[in-house]
């Protein structure tokens, strides 16, 4: 069974010095990609803020993911796009940046919208939130038993996200999560992104992933809320 990784997210302000703490965080330790996420500026502008880090990464092997737009996706030759529910079709994604462009969809705490996404042919599928944060306004909570049911469902990676931080991502990992999506967990540690990203390395490694063939479904699906018919109480 293949380790959790980490999957970073840029604060919404990556100018001045953030290149270096970027370099430094990535530097820390094994990243898997990183997600380029900021707000209200055309493709042009959002381009020449991308492109040195584009290539920080580049230059560390780890994928640059943009967030929303699939016009700077391409314009940027990124490894991929990750849409929100609002930001675009996965099918029509896939046409404009290639079969070998790594797509991610938003799904919530939604099953619904995780196996239309499979069906559509999302790289992964990202569920959240999972813990109070300070970076977006929460109004889905996720718990880690859909993690759980998804596994048991699909081979399809899912992506945790959602306030989390090294002292509380355990039982994401426990639950079969493929990647931590972290934000303020990295750039906000007390000890800098680069001990962070260290940190979470160290707990990827010392904790154990549950088993799908060993999932106990009826157990998944009462923690989701919805028992199994027969499943409570049958003698």
């Amino acid at each position: 069974m293949s380790l959790c990784q980490l999957y970073l997210i840029s604060p919404l302000e990556v100018g001045g010095t953030f290149p270096d703490q970027l370099a430094a965080a990535l530097d820390g330790g094994r990243v898997a990609a990183f997600q380029f996420r900021v707000k209200g500026l055309d493709d042009h502008a959002a381009a020449k803020l991308a492109e040195p880090l584009r290539r920080i990464c580049a230059d560390r092997d780890v994928a640059f993911i943009v967030n929303d737009s699939v016009s700077l996706a391409k314009r940027l030759e990124a490894d991929g796009v990750h849409l929100g529910q609002q930001d675009g079709d996965v099918r029509e994604a896939r046409e404009r940046l290639g079969k070998e462009a790594q797509i991610g969809v938003t799904c919530h705490n939604s099953r619904h919208l995780a196996l239309e996404a499979g069906e559509a042919g999302a790289d992964y599928v990202a569920f959240g939130a999972f813990f109070p944060t300070t970076t977006k306004v929460v109004t889905h909570q996720a718990k880690t038993a859909l993690l759980r049911w998804w596994h048991v469902w699909s081979e399809i990676p899912s992506v945790a996200i959602g306030g989390i931080r090294v002292d509380n991502a355990a039982p994401l990992i426990e639950a079969g999560a493929d990647f931590l999506a972290v934000s303020a967990g990295v750039w906000q540690h007390p000890e800098g992104p680069a001990a962070a990203v260290a940190a979470f390395g160290k707990l990827m490694k010392e904790v154990r992933s549950f088993d799908p063939a060993e999932a106990d479904l009826a157990a998944i699906m009462e923690d989701l809320g919805e028992p199994l018919p027969g499943a409570v109480g049958e003698d």
